[in-house]
């Protein structure tokens, strides 16, 4: 009777240590067999709300450190579309694919400049008011009336920084242009001539953006006027244009590049209907344009008026270029892979003449979106 209540005992042991040997290799194996690509795991997380993002992050130590990663990482820039009748504003967020309405009377009767850190730089033609102004605060500040007939503007920083300065030129003769410079603070706009080596014209269709104190202006035909708002100095530099893509001196030619600029760098992208996009950064050592192959996990979001470029996005978003323009009934914005070398969705090659340049612009997003209809 004890010798077979002894190997029963014995029995039982050995099922027990055979279990512990089972579960301690189960995890292993299940977690090689079940393990997601990181890119597809932080878009399902980064598709939940934070409350079952936190409790995602329970599931495993990887699953946690990509929910903290996706918690923490910045959202892209939204759509913001300008009706061209009533009030009703319409924002688009490219990276869940949804719409909001915002209902804005503020801004009946003028077109937008510019955007940048959240805040919109407008303009009325009727009465040549110009004045910043925040969509999700609706605060908005007076600046300094001006006539901006077929010139761009933009401005430094916010409205509430200290080093903010608004910026515009436009031609008087080829080889003369005149800078108009003001502040948030000030009360009239100070406006210079200067003298050009080099011919420049100005054009709503010209690119401006600011980098490391300098605004930098893409003109109608590719020559790169710089502007030192602390010395007060203009000049047009001998940077020989970016080559244009094959087949780019057609219908509306001018109207299909774009200019952004990010820690330093100044990166130009020139579109046309017939071919693909080619992205060009610009070499300040040696004043030439060098054509890119590949963003390095950046994205660009192209806009006429003010475009931005953004290296803190997710895996799904990156090495992608974003134009302003929404297909399939506002479900899916028109962007361009490098990796893959193609428009998304499909055969989206678009002529970008057929758009209004005030028709939208990329703004920051909200922090909180309950301000929404």
């Amino acid at each position: 009777m004890a010798g077979r209540r002894r190997k029963k005992m014995k029995s039982l042991a050995e099922t027990i240590k055979d279990n512990r040997k089972i579960s301690s290799v189960q995890p292993d194996e299940q977690e090689t067999q079940s393990e997601l690509p990181t890119e597809l795991l932080e878009l399902i997380l980064s598709q939940l709300t934070l409350r079952d993002n936190i409790r995602a992050s329970a599931v495993c130590k990887r699953w946690l450190a990509v929910a903290i990663s996706v918690r923490m990482a910045n959202k892209p820039p939204w759509l913001m579309f300008f009706p061209k009748f009533g009030d009703l504003y319409e924002f688009y967020d490219p990276s869940h694919r949804k719409t909001y309405w915002l209902e804005l009377p503020e801004l009946h009767g003028s077109r937008i400049c510019y955007a940048k850190d959240g805040w919109l730089l407008l303009y009325k033609p009727r009465t040549q008011s110009v004045f910043f102004f925040c969509p999700y605060t609706r605060e908005s500040i007076d600046l300094p009336s001006l006539e901006l007939t077929y010139q761009i503007v933009a401005f430094s920083a916010s409205p509430k920084s200290p080093s903010c300065i608004l910026f515009t030129v436009k031609h008087v003769s080829p080889t003369v242009v005149a800078v108009s410079t003001s502040r948030p603070d000030s009360t009239e706009w100070t406006t210079v001539n200067y003298q050009n080596r080099l011919p420049f014209v100005s054009s709503i269709w010209n690119k401006l953006v600011f980098c490391k104190g300098l605004f930098y202006c893409l003109s109608l035909t590719g020559w790169l006027g710089v502007y030192d708002p602390e010395k007060s100095t203009w000049a047009v530099h001998s940077v020989p244009p970016p080559k244009c893509p094959e087949n780019f001196f057609v219908k509306n030619w001018w109207k299909g590049k774009f200019m952004a600029e990010h820690n330093g760098d100044i990166f130009v992208i020139y579109t046309c209907s017939a071919v693909n996009p080619v992205i060009y950064k610009l070499n300040q050592t040696n004043k030439v344009w060098v054509e890119m192959e590949t963003l390095g996990g950046m994205t660009l979001f192209a806009n006429f008026l003010s475009s931005h470029a953004r290296t803190d996005l997710l895996g799904t978003m990156r090495n992608n270029v974003y134009f302003s323009k929404v297909r399939f009934y506002g479900k899916r914005c028109v962007s361009y892979s490098l990796d893959n070398g193609r428009y998304y969705p499909r055969k989206q090659c678009y002529d970008w003449g057929e758009q209004d340049p005030f028709e939208s612009v990329w703004i920051e997003p909200p922090e909180d979106c309950s301000i929404f209809l």
